[in-house]
């Protein structure tokens, strides 16, 4: 049983190589990516934020509005009529 597991050698040793190849690039942009972005984002618009040199975060400014709330007649919320609509309000059940 050793023998023959000890066939598939090269290959795992190529698939850890390969493997460590792609960590030790992906680790490298993790660690350009925090010192070339994101602590300066830190030094710049983050420190000028916490010192209230702007104006204070609003989240409701870059939340997505909702289909009413941009304007438009949603007619599936309140329809109109006896149609054949999935929720009634006529007491018998879900469906």
């Amino acid at each position: 049983m050793l023998l023959l597991l000890s066939s598939f050698w090269p290959g795992y040793q190529f698939f850890w190589f390969v493997f460590f190849v792609f960590m030790l690039l992906v680790g490298f942009w993790c660690i350009i990516m925090f010192f070339g972005v994101v602590i300066p984002m830190w030094l710049t618009s983050g420190l000028k934020e916490y010192f209230g040199k702007t104006a204070p975060f609003d989240p409701e400014d870059v939340r997505r509005k909702t289909v009413v709330e941009q304007g438009a007649e949603v007619i599936y919320s309140n329809p109109k009529g006896n149609g054949p609509f999935i929720h009634h309000n006529d007491g018998h059940g879900h469906h």
